[in-house]
């Protein structure tokens, strides 16, 4: 990616570090335990941890996948984690980090998807977001990395707040989805969410729309996770007081409401050079725009 690479977030990571607000919570990647911080959603042979317990490994065969969830939800902040993805052939397969309303995928569920889209030997990854809001989605844009994601860990990490959402990879925004005026707006701002991570087979659909399937020899897959970190409003029932006062946090303060110079720039590039599928520009799904699509010549 050049210089694009080195290109520093003027939201700094050194925000972990600061003290907690009232109703806020920060976990911070490094040493913590993953049994107060997230709940397995799978059987204790598909999940695997190295020696030291702060790398968490998925496992994908032909019986069943794999994944993990937060114990509490949040609404608003940012979100963080380190991922590499399956080696080798993978074609099928689907390794996620993702924010959602309900553990069980409700028909009315707010949801926002980073999803790796696995591929045959030798073929690159893509990464695939989208968003939903009381259960629609369909905002679906692909792009390809300038890095193979299966060599080390990279950061995948979300910004969340009342202006935007901003997908980001190494602190390089690939995507930003604006919250636009009114009450109508597609933007989920109204349910506070639980972050998850999993590996599934999605050979119905992952590669090539589903005709490269799953090379079930390959099994298993493997994908890994290690340093969460959250700066968020922790939701408690029936409303914590950081939602009412999200400005006093850096994630929804001004310089966040937009992106950088530098950032805008990195964006730029990325809409340039990396970009494989874009529903605002699918004039066969949407004949009409969606509304939010206007949003991005404000950007």
């Amino acid at each position: 990616m050049g210089r694009r690479q080195a290109a520093a977030s003027s939201w700094p990571l050194l925000v972990l570090l600061c003290c907690i607000a009232a109703g806020r919570v920060l976990v911070a990647g490094g040493s913590f335990s993953f049994e107060d911080t997230f709940e397995l959603s799978c059987a204790d042979d598909h999940f695997k941890t190295s020696p030291d317990v702060q790398t968490w490994h998925l496992y994908l065969d032909k019986d069943a996948g794999c994944g993990f969830q937060t114990k509490h939800r949040y609404r608003f902040g940012w979100f963080g984690m380190k991922m590499k993805l399956v080696g080798g052939d993978s074609a099928g397969v689907v390794t996620a980090f993702y924010m959602c309303s309900d553990k069980g995928a409700a028909p009315d569920r707010d949801e926002v998807d980073i999803e790796f889209l696995g591929n045959r030997s030798g073929q690159p990854y893509i990464i695939q977001t989208n968003v939903y809001k009381g259960g629609v989605g369909n905002r679906e844009m692909r792009h390809s990395l300038w890095f193979d994601p299966t060599a080390d860990f990279h950061t995948y990490s979300f910004l969340w707040n009342t202006h935007h959402l901003v997908f980001f990879v190494d602190k390089v925004a690939i995507r930003v989805f604006k919250n636009g005026e009114g009450g109508e707006t597609y933007f989920p701002s109204d349910k506070p969410m639980y972050l998850f991570s999993s590996i599934w087979n999605a050979d119905d659909w992952a590669t090539r729309g589903g005709l490269e399937k799953t090379d079930w020899t390959q099994s298993p897959f493997i994908s890994s996770y290690k340093d969460f970190a959250a700066d968020a409003c922790q939701w408690e029932d029936p409303f914590p007081s950081c939602v009412a006062t999200t400005t006093e946090h850096w994630w929804d303060q001004y310089p966040a409401w937009s992106l950088s110079a530098a950032q805008a720039q990195d964006a730029a590039w990325v809409r340039r050079n990396l970009v494989v599928y874009d529903y605002c520009t699918d004039l066969q799904r949407f004949p009409s725009m969606p509304p939010e699509c206007s949003l991005r010549d404000e950007q």
